[in-house]
């Protein structure tokens, strides 16, 4: 197992943080600190961080591709590393004006939302059209330990499009077109063997290789 990346059965607790939160608690220096604390006051390492739950996605493309970006130089978070489609849930979206705590936002709607999410982080990543996307299929949760433990709920999600007609719509620029500076195909074969491939497997961001580790644990228990 990458250490940059940990692989949970089930997801854990949500929660909502701001981004200063995430930032002062994941990020901190203090981060160790904080999650030896939590686990001798509440037997929970993350009890004391934001940790606010991301969502990303191995996305497939109709002739055999799996989509990656290349993250822009001027974000926070891994910068110039190669990624996968992918954000965070917005279920404050559902209470406008309000900030709920987690414990009480109702399951009929974070579910939905949690799910939702994804498909809407790929409509503003990649430009392609929603209508294009499948259901997204939960493949588990990744921690990433360069920040602390955060938590991604990981995806496959299908695209109806070729690759050639994915990086047409990429290049026209989407929403969040400032996030990314590249589009890159990947065969699916290749995916499955790409921890072996030391130079490249070092080009991930952790969040890439969390999704990518699931991928191949579930693409291996189906065959």
């Amino acid at each position: 197992m990458d250490p940059e990346v940990s692989l949970l059965v089930q997801c854990p607790p949500g929660g909502l943080a701001e981004e200063q939160d995430f930032l002062g608690t994941n990020w901190a220096s203090s981060a160790s600190r904080l999650r030896c604390q939590g686990k001798t006051d509440w037997g929970d390492a993350q009890a004391y961080l934001a940790d606010p739950l991301g969502v990303g996605a191995m996305l497939g493309t109709s002739d055999g591709f799996l989509v990656f970006l290349r993250r822009s130089l001027r974000v926070a978070e891994a910068p110039g590393l190669i990624d996968v489609p992918g954000g965070h849930p917005e279920p404050q979206a559902l209470f406008p004006g309000e900030m709920p705590r987690h414990e009480d936002l109702p399951e009929d709607l974070l579910v939905p939302e949690l799910f939702s999410s994804i498909l809407q982080e790929i409509r503003d990543e990649v430009n392609v059209p929603l209508s294009t996307l499948s259901h997204p299929l939960l493949l588990g949760i990744a921690r990433n330990e360069t920040s602390a433990g955060r938590a991604s709920a990981e995806f496959y999600v299908s695209c109806s499009l070729t690759s050639e007609q994915v990086k047409t719509l990429y290049m026209t620029g989407g929403p969040e077109a400032h996030e990314s500076t590249g589009i890159i195909f990947m065969e699916t074969q290749r995916v499955g063997r790409l921890q072996e491939e030391s130079e490249a497997w070092g080009e991930l961001c952790p969040s890439a290789k969390g999704a990518i580790l699931l991928y191949n644990l579930v693409q291996a228990r189906l065959a």
